[in-house]
């Protein structure tokens, strides 16, 4: 072998197979990529990992309120609103009220909501109005291009599902490129994403120059250096008991002879301001919601009051997305109809929205009833 063939070799670096990643517990908005289905996954956990958008949603929830139909026929306005605070909706739920509230949610969070009218043995009633798992269906064109069909993957196989008169689906913002529909988190990923990496920054801070650590640096003087050692193991002996007796509430000096250092470690680096890139990443995904920041806890201006113009525009967001459910709420209604024999023509008849103040409202019906006195009198 040759001389420079004979070379020292570096050992080979060891191969690690178990590494503990200590990232921020929701990592699939690290790999989020933009896809034109809806990443159902992704979305529970932005609402999982950002609280202000779990909050956000049971709000519109919330604020979509309920419904009650209204038929022309006496009888079966009796039966019908008896059905629609009885129904079976699984889980221990009675009442459509407690399946609109997940139908909603799901729509919100998937795109789509997904439920399924189940009838009786001898197939005269609806005996439960169930919500399904989005995630369970794919939707297809059927023959024209106003059919659709909802089929199930099963053992790699994509299988249409049979009643499909029975089966609830309602897109949300259905656009071109995604006809079934498009979450309401669609635009938030990446935000939510540097939000996460911010309070796991901050988290990590904290867990680190919360709990204070020091070094303590022993410069020996001219001709110490053979007792550097044994001076060091004296120092860290003391520092030791030092700090022990601090934990038991004891006051307890250190004291050294020579030259010795004491700092805190990270006292010197600057804490990031967290406060403006937060609550610009907030900004973002509140005006996603189209709720009022103070409806969700946020103070960013002087006065906590709703005006006109915004109790106005959230009213026409809620009023928007009554007009989405409304057409499955009107089957439901109209099935139970047809199975008792009754007319299957009904409204439905949504609750009001009170966003404004009382206060308000009450100057304003004076104030119409004080210009309708007064055309009255000049006319």
């Amino acid at each position: 072998m040759k001389w420079w063939e004979r070379k020292r070799r570096e050992p080979p670096a060891p191969v690690v197979q178990v590494r503990q990643g200590k990232g921020q517990p929701f990592g699939a908005l690290d790999r989020y990529v933009p896809l034109s289905s809806g990443e159902v996954e992704l979305y529970r956990a932005i609402r999982e990992g950002v609280p202000l958008v779990d909050a956000a949603i049971w709000k519109l929830v919330r604020l979509c309120g309920g419904t009650t139909p209204r038929c022309g026929d006496g009888r079966a306005q009796a039966g019908l609103d008896c059905f629609w605070r009885t129904v079976d909706t699984g889980w221990g739920q009675r009442g459509v009220q407690s399946f609109l509230d997940r139908y909603l949610d799901d729509l919100f969070t998937c795109g789509h909501g997904l439920g399924e009218m189940v009838l009786s043995g001898d197939g005269r009633d609806i005996a439960a109005l169930l919500c399904a798992d989005p995630e369970q269906v794919e939707a297809r064109l059927g023959d024209s291009p106003m059919d659709f069909l909802l089929c199930r993957r099963e053992a790699g196989a994509v299988r249409e599902l049979p009643w499909q008169e029975l089966l609830l689906f309602t897109p949300f913002q259905p656009t071109g490129d995604a006809p079934c529909g498009v979450s309401l988190l669609r635009s938030m990923p990446f935000l939510a994403g540097i939000l996460l990496k911010i309070f796991q920054a901050t988290g990590q801070n904290w867990e680190r120059a919360g709990n204070l650590r020091f070094a303590v640096v022993c410069r020996p003087g001219q001709g110490e250096e053979p007792f550097a050692q044994e001076r060091c193991g004296q120092i860290v002996q003391e520092w030791s008991s030092a700090m022990a007796a601090g934990r038991e509430g004891q006051v307890r000096d250190f004291v050294a002879v020579g030259d010795v250092d004491i700092k805190v470690i990270g006292a010197d680096s600057p804490v990031l301001d967290s406060q403006v890139p937060v609550r610009q990443i907030l900004e973002q995904l509140v005006a996603r919601t189209g709720i009022p920041p103070f409806m969700l806890g946020l103070s960013w201006s002087a006065t906590e009051r709703m005006s006109a113009q915004q109790a106005d525009l959230l009213t026409s967001e809620i009023t928007a997305i009554r007009r989405t459910v409304e057409p499955a709420l009107l089957r439901v209604a109209e099935l139970w109809l047809q199975l008792h024999g009754f007319d299957d023509r009904v409204e439905l008849e949504w609750e009001d929205i009170d966003l404004q103040d009382m206060v308000e409202e009450a100057r304003a019906e004076l104030y119409r009833a004080q210009a309708d006195k007064l055309r009255e009198e000049m006319a």
